[in-house]
């Protein structure tokens, strides 16, 4: 990479990619399609916390809800599509986007229905103008369902098939540069929690403190944050809630949960989640928290290359079965990278296996009628089994 363009992506990002880094992607992933005979892969990302494969390719990030698209060929550099005046404000600039030949601007407004298809249309030029055969769909659910049909019934001629998962198990191993901003992220966090817990007081309320935190997080480097704080007296269950329902001002003998999901320099997210208590910590609250604790541990140590996650999905179950409480029906480990919500699953339905490397959070939930624990944290899988990577406590914390 030219010294011109390092020095523009140095001042520009507050943390971009090495470029060794997006070449081992493109080469594992182009050794992949020879494989499957795919010429072409087309990608769409519309959001920074689902939006994953975008900068997976490019380090691009995809921050607002305007579509960004990527035509990543078998032989030769990408193509990139996004919303913009065409030739007139052209974006992103060449010097962010390596590996990146073409960059095309169109139009594009999600509520414009008349908008709906050309970025599709632009795609579908850049198939024909380049003779390709067979097409990848990389992640269909996150496209728009204007630009996925269009693109399938408009390319007579063309193969075409779903390639997530062709794409999926090579993002889900994480390379060792991938792994240090992964560390990067987590100790983010841990600070970022020290400092909730001397920020935090009665009389607050509830996005006072998610501005304070977003503050922080975004002081630190990260570009996109989740943050679910729930409030209530804690002998109640109280746990997530979203920005709607952060009015509520926290009151002496309250309990606090709070969920940093969020990403750091570099863009690969993290999460964790603890719960404060504004006086005693009740015995059913405590109750709770500590079996909480005790099935992250033993889905840790279940985390061992060649496992299956549905196997580590009805493990936890039975476990949770055994103590009374109500059965996991949804996720409560997966992994994370430039996602905040990524393969592999802990749940039903998940084939991939469980893989060196992989970065994977996992929060028990255990409900009770009068507690709610919920213990987050990001582990690194190893040969024999996860390691916890946060630093914070894992205790129900008092202030």
């Amino acid at each position: 990479m030219p010294e011109d363009i390092i020095k523009l992506r140095k001042e520009n990002f507050k943390e971009p990619l090495a470029l060794s880094e997006l070449e081992r992607r493109w080469r594992a992933v182009r050794e992949a399609m020879a494989k499957e005979n795919l010429d072409c892969l087309v990608m769409q990302n519309n959001n920074q916390y689902f939006g994953g494969y975008v900068p997976y390719f490019t380090d691009i990030i995809v921050g607002s809800c305007y579509p960004v698209t990527v035509v990543f060929p078998l032989d030769g550099e990408m193509t990139l599509i996004s919303h913009g005046a065409p030739s007139v404000n052209v974006v992103p600039p060449a010097w962010a986007a390596p590996g990146v030949k073409e960059r095309i601007t169109t139009p594009c407004f999600p509520t414009f229905n008349f908008t709906d298809t050309r970025d599709a249309k632009a795609v579908e030029d850049v198939v024909k103008k380049h003779n390709i055969k067979s097409l990848g769909f990389v992640a269909p659910s996150v496209m728009s369902g204007a630009f996925y049909g269009y693109l399938k019934d408009n390319l007579p001629g063309v193969a075409k098939q779903v390639a997530t998962d062709l794409v999926d198990e090579i993002k889900a191993v994480k390379s060792e540069e991938e792994l240090r901003l992964i560390r990067g992220t987590v100790e983010m966090q841990d600070k970022v929690w020290g400092a909730t817990l001397a920020l935090i007081h009665p009389g607050m309320r509830g996005y006072e403190l998610r501005a304070e935190i977003q503050r922080l997080l975004t002081y630190l480097g990260s570009e996109e944050q989740l943050l679910s704080i729930g409030s209530g007296p804690a002998t109640t269950a109280v746990r997530h809630a979203g920005n709607r329902f952060q009015n509520r001002m926290f009151q002496k003998g309250d309990a606090v949960f709070i969920m940093i999901e969020v990403n750091g320099p570099g863009g690969l997210y993290a999460e964790i989640g603890r719960t404060i208590c504004m006086g005693d910590v009740p015995k059913s609250l405590q109750t709770v928290w500590d079996y909480a604790v005790e099935l992250q541990d033993r889905t840790a140590e279940l985390m061992k290359p060649g496992a299956k996650p549905e196997e580590i999905f009805d493990t936890h179950n039975k476990l949770l079965a055994s103590k009374g409480y109500p059965l996991e029906a949804r996720v409560y480990a997966h992994g994370q990278g430039h996602d905040i919500l990524e393969r592999p699953g802990i749940c039903a339905g998940e084939k991939m296996t469980i893989k060196a490397n992989m970065n994977i959070a996992i929060h028990p939930f255990v409900v009770a009628p009068n507690a709610f624990a919920f213990c987050c944290d990001n582990f690194i899988v190893t040969e024999s089994g996860a390691v916890r990577i946060h630093k914070t406590p894992r205790e129900v914390f008092v202030v």
